[in-house]
């Protein structure tokens, strides 16, 4: 036996070295002894091991055999590109950019090298009636080469156990590339090089960050959860220069070419703890009795262009991050918290789009250009909430103006098929340390809506303007923020979830079903079950991305829509910007095909956020509760899987796990059909939304893992 695994071992990388060398060389014949010469096999016995490797991707139809024993690359097998995704067990999933085409299951020996989040090439072979099967024969670009992780130190040398399990392999560290790292500290590491022969790549230590989650405060953990998503947690000496190089002051000469809205009461409503005003909102009643709406949206483009540091920055980074405890800004903070940033009492640069609006909503004219504008007040949510409930207050009778069209607006899109979600958030209030000491929801109130259906509005109007223009008769080449009808297999899951609580929808016609859930959703308002529903509702919808193909908006029920109202944490708004410049300025646009390498590159980085935000919450949860263990608490449960049945506590909104061997009265299992959880003796069934109540058995900060048992 000692014998044969090496050997096996040995094949696996012969045979993706000679993938390499014939998907490199297409349209070549080689021979066996061509081949050998060029991956330098001169051993007898390594030849043999060719020749047999050369014989097996015969049969697997990866190549033709020619005459006289030559070889050529299969042109007809099913070559595919996608991104790879490793699971917790160490196989591999590569998902396509083609809707169409299901994931493609690797093995975890046919995985080549490849690491989670690499765009890989992948040959398919095996048809599957789920899903295909492959192996991947390149690496086409390698998604991050730096992670955060625990040493484990030997004798001789370290392994880097990466925090992310998803990464997919340790990476070995000489011990002259530790720096003095210590057995068990936590540490930030790059790949230098993963040679063919090697199982694990080859790196070294970049920076020593502390202890083991526990003893090292949050930054660690933070750092590692933006790490090991790829995600930048600090700025390049370069892109820090050209930031630092923004003034405040504005020229006058580029004043005087923009429309001056300087002298019309402007203000700002964004969250108290802001920093970044990306937009504010101007009020001008016109002699008619309508009114003048700006939009006004800080003018990034006009410090951030093509060819510098900071847009390649920018580009890399795609978005903002939003963690618990802090913000990682896609701009170094001298634009995003201080030049671009739409401060009160200061003159700044802005891109607008004006409207004359009467008090039904109806919309007379638009206009969209470069501005400057001044300011006069920042309000918080919270103080614009106040004075639409009825105290007084500075711009009292703007903002009430400005909340009753927002109301008609919004009224206008739910009856058009617009969903209709309550957005609610879990915020920890944290103590000077970081740690959480209590926690609280915060709903969408009517100020929130306010700020969010002008934003809606200018996002649809440049949108419907850039779409309905050509460019030498042709489409201009657009970002739009796409979101696809939602898929039916999807609809009759949220239907059968439903019907546990005793609920039915009519699901047969797709341009009814945002109708017939928001119906749902106002009838169950006040109800415990509401929030976990409408939490099902969202993830029975399609995701929404970035497309340059416009299928529309089928959440909020646009036919064309995009972000425009962002630039300082989107990448995609400062695209938007300067594709709506040279359309109105009529200059030759700059983008062409490249334009769809972007979209692609900015949802990837905005699910990556995403991901690194839900981690961020998991920790922080795990904080919360880690002092709880013992403690008992109602709960809902929230998630049913094979392996498990999930419950989120009523009283902290912590979700926590209980295996399904550990569920007490019965030997219970998962009912895939009825999406359930049963008893094999008793019966007895747990389903979505059942009350339950729990006790905290084991908290673990290091996972994002809250364990819990059963109370009898």
């Amino acid at each position: 036996m000692s014998k044969k695994k090496p050997n096996a071992k040995l094949k696996r990388s012969l045979a993706h070295i000679i993938r390499k060398v014939f998907t490199e060389n297409p349209e070549s014949t080689l021979s066996h002894r061509q081949v050998c010469q060029l991956i330098d096999v001169r051993e007898k016995a390594l030849r043999k091991l060719a020749y047999n490797v050369l014989e097996d991707l015969k049969r697997e139809k990866f190549i033709s055999s020619m005459s006289h024993g030559d070889y050529k690359l299969n042109q007809s097998s099913n070559f595919i590109e996608g991104s790879l995704q490793i699971t917790q067990r160490g196989a591999g999933f590569v998902v396509t950019d083609n809707k169409d085409e299901t994931d493609v299951f690797i093995a975890p020996h046919n995985l080549n090298q490849g690491l989670g989040g690499d765009r890989v090439k992948v040959q398919i072979t095996k048809h599957g009636k789920s899903r295909d099967e492959g192996v991947i024969i390149e690496v086409v670009e390698r998604e991050r080469t730096q992670f955060v992780g625990t040493i484990q130190l030997n004798e001789k040398f370290a392994f880097l156990i990466p925090d992310n399990s998803r990464v997919g392999t340790d990476i070995f560290i000489p011990k002259e590339k530790l720096k003095n790292a210590k057995n068990g500290e936590k540490v930030l590491v790059k790949i230098t090089k993963w040679p063919k022969s090697a199982d694990n790549p080859y790196g070294e230590v970049i920076e020593i960050l502390g202890k083991e989650s526990g003893n090292s405060g949050n930054d660690v953990e933070m750092i590692s959860i933006l790490v090991n998503q790829g995600l930048d947690f600090r700025f390049e000496n370069d892109v820090l220069s050209e930031a630092e190089a923004v003034g405040m002051d504005l020229d006058p000469e580029e004043v005087a070419k923009r429309r001056d809205f300087r002298s019309v009461t402007t203000f700002t409503i964004d969250p108290v703890d802001a920093k970044d005003f990306d937009d504010a909102i101007s009020y001008n009643l016109l002699e008619n009795g309508n009114l003048e709406v700006g939009i006004h949206i800080a003018d990034v483009s006009h410090y951030v262009r093509p060819g510098m540091a900071m847009d390649d920055e920018a580009l890399k980074r795609s978005n903002s991050v939003y963690l618990v405890d802090r913000v990682v800004p896609m701009l170094p903070e001298q634009l995003s918290n201080m030049a671009c940033s739409l401060r009160p009492n200061e003159d700044k640069y802005s891109f607008s789009t004006v409207v004359e609006i009467d008090k039904d909503g109806k919309i007379y004219n638009q206009w969209f250009g470069k501005t400057v504008i001044h300011s006069n007040r920042r309000f918080t949510y919270e103080e614009a909430q106040e004075i639409i409930e009825g105290k007084d207050g500075d711009y009292q009778d703007e903002i009430r103006t400005l909340d009753k069209i927002a109301k008609v607006l919004r009224k206008k899109r739910l009856k058009n098929g617009a969903m209709n979600i309550e957005s609610e958030e879990v915020r920890f209030v944290l103590d000077e340390s970081g740690h959480p000491e209590s926690l609280i929801i915060k709903r969408s109130k009517d100020a929130h809506k306010l700020v969010e259906e002008y934003m809606l509005l200018a996002n649809r109007l440049v949108a419907t303007f850039v779409s309905k223009k050509k460019d030498k008769h042709n489409r201009i080449p657009f970002v739009y923020r796409c979101h696809d009808k939602p898929d039916q297999a999807k609809i009759e899951l949220f239907s059968l979830f439903i019907k546990k609580f005793g609920y039915e929808i009519e699901t047969g016609d797709p341009n009814r079903i945002s109708n017939n859930i928001n119906t749902l959703l106002g009838d169950i308002r006040y109800k415990n079950e509401y929030s976990l529903i409408q939490s099902m509702a969202i993830r029975s919808m399609a995701k929404a991305i970035y497309d340059t193909d416009n299928v529309g908006h089928y959440g909020l029920a646009f036919n064309y829509y995009t972000h425009f109202t962002s630039p300082i944490r989107r990448y995609a708004d400062l695209v938007v910007h300067r594709i709506l410049q040279e359309t109105l300025t009529d200059n030759k646009h700059k983008y062409g095909d490249e334009l769809n390498g972007i979209c692609k590159r900015i949802s990837r980085m905005e699910r990556k956020a995403v991901e690194a935000e839900r981690e961020s919450t998991k920790f922080f949860q795990t904080l919360y509760v880690v002092d709880k263990i013992g403690q008992e608490f109602d709960g809902t449960v929230s998630g049913i899987a094979d392996f498990g049945m999930f419950v989120k506590m009523d009283e902290n909104q912590c979700e926590g796990m209980i295996p399904i061997q550990e569920i007490p009265g019965d030997r219970f299992r998962f009912d895939a059909e009825k999406f359930q959880i049963v008893g094999s003796k008793t019966g007895k069934t747990y389903n979505f939304g059942d009350q339950v109540r729990v006790k905290i058995y084991e908290v673990s900060t290091r996972k994002r893992q809250i364990d819990l048992e059963m109370v009898k």
